[in-house]
């Protein structure tokens, strides 16, 4: 990567970092990107509702098409760390690298600026990654676009510093978060029969799930639970309603699926054996990421190229990624850049995007858009 692009994209990470805004509210972050993209590229620009692409059309119309998906949201985290770019936003921060995706895919902007690539080239910056939205966005335009393959990168710790880590097939779970709603009567708390209490009702499905785990499923099934809440915490009232949150993680959707049907039958049962009334709803709904075989076998030939040191994922890495949207409606792949084996890890406080990565990234991306 040229060197004076390569401190440009550092500077905008700094920046981007210290805009950090939450899913969905990143207008400012937007902003930044494309100011960027105007005053250093050429590229078209293109926005839509509430994130963009940028364009570098193809010099052969027959070569097809690529897209390169960076995310751009941060955290509900507060900046602990004394950095001199650190978030002006209180309560947000950076905590998932994504300042550092988007800022390496500028980087690829920059590169392809001054090149005249075979195949057209989409730069997709994602909206709401965190919560499982942005990815339906731009899995949408790459099937209306009828773009060839598609490809995205995390940084992840654990491993050497710009290193290629890659998984074939399911590489990230399925996950969907389940909030359960037990709805009674309150009661002194000296005549508890004159009420309707929750929290027995709570307590046996969260019992329920867990032994559900215990049964054959087709791959890895996980249930978290997240929050339990009943009444008030008042001594002298008897909980008349109470919630239960869960996580529900699965190497393929129908499990998945399963496990709820399961949970919220028992939930049902429970809740009318004792009086009581339920509700449910589901947020941050993630799809399995899947990479294909074409993807793998592109990204492991990109990092030969480049000299990179790779490195198989023995495991599926548990975290979630709306990404895998995007690989249901064309091949490609998710890989991840080592950011170091003693990094700290992503979501915790102690986190910073390793700068040392973003030229790989930037030129990993390169090279998978400028060969076959």
């Amino acid at each position: 990567m040229d060197k004076e692009n390569l401190v440009k994209i550092t500077q905008l990470r700094h920046r981007l970092h210290q805009c950090a805004e939450l899913s969905g509210r990143e207008r400012e972050t937007g902003r930044l990107l494309r100011e960027f993209l105007k005053d250093n590229t050429s590229l078209e620009i293109i926005e839509k509702n509430g994130w963009f692409y940028a364009v570098k059309r193809g010099a052969d119309l027959k070569a097809g098409s690529i897209a390169f998906r960076a995310d751009m949201d941060a955290l509900p985290i507060e900046e602990s760390i004394p950095l001199p770019y650190a978030s002006l936003h209180a309560g947000v921060s950076h905590k998932c690298g994504h300042d550092g995706h988007s800022a390496a895919l500028c980087g690829l902007a920059l590169e392809l600026d001054v090149l005249a690539p075979a195949k057209t080239v989409y730069l997709l910056f994602q909206k709401a990654e965190e919560i499982g939205k942005g990815g339906k966005y731009c899995a949408a335009f790459i099937k209306e676009t009828g773009i060839s393959e598609v490809y995205a990168f995390h940084n992840l710790n654990g491993f050497p510093v710009s290193s290629i880590v890659y998984r074939r097939g399911l590489t990230q779970p399925a996950s969907e978060g389940l909030e359960l709603r037990f709805l009674g009567k309150t009661s002194h708390a000296s005549a508890p029969e004159d009420g309707r209490n929750p929290a027995a009702a709570i307590a046996e499905t969260v019992l329920y799930a867990e032994r559900l785990l215990q049964e054959r499923y087709n791959g890895m099934v996980l249930c978290t639970v997240t929050g339990i809440q009943a009444g008030t915490g008042d001594f002298g009232i008897s909980a008349g309603e109470g919630s239960l949150r869960m996580t529900l993680r699965a190497e393929y959707e129908a499990d998945m699926a399963l496990l709820l049907d399961k949970i919220l039958a028992f939930a049902r049962a429970c809740a009318d054996k004792a009086g009581l009334k339920t509700e449910h709803a589901i947020f941050d709904y993630f799809p399995e990421t899947r990479n294909s075989d074409f993807g793998i076998r592109r990204v492991l030939a990109a990092a030969d190229r480049l000299h990179l040191k790779t490195v198989e994922m023995e495991k599926l890495w548990r975290a979630s990624e709306d990404f895998g949207y995007c690989l249901k409606e064309c091949p490609g792949a998710m890989f991840y850049i080592g950011t170091g084996e003693h990094y700290p890890a992503l979501h915790t406080k102690e986190y910073d995007f390793n700068d040392r990565i973003l030229e790989t990234a930037a030129d990993m991306f390169l090279t998978l858009a400028q060969t076959e």
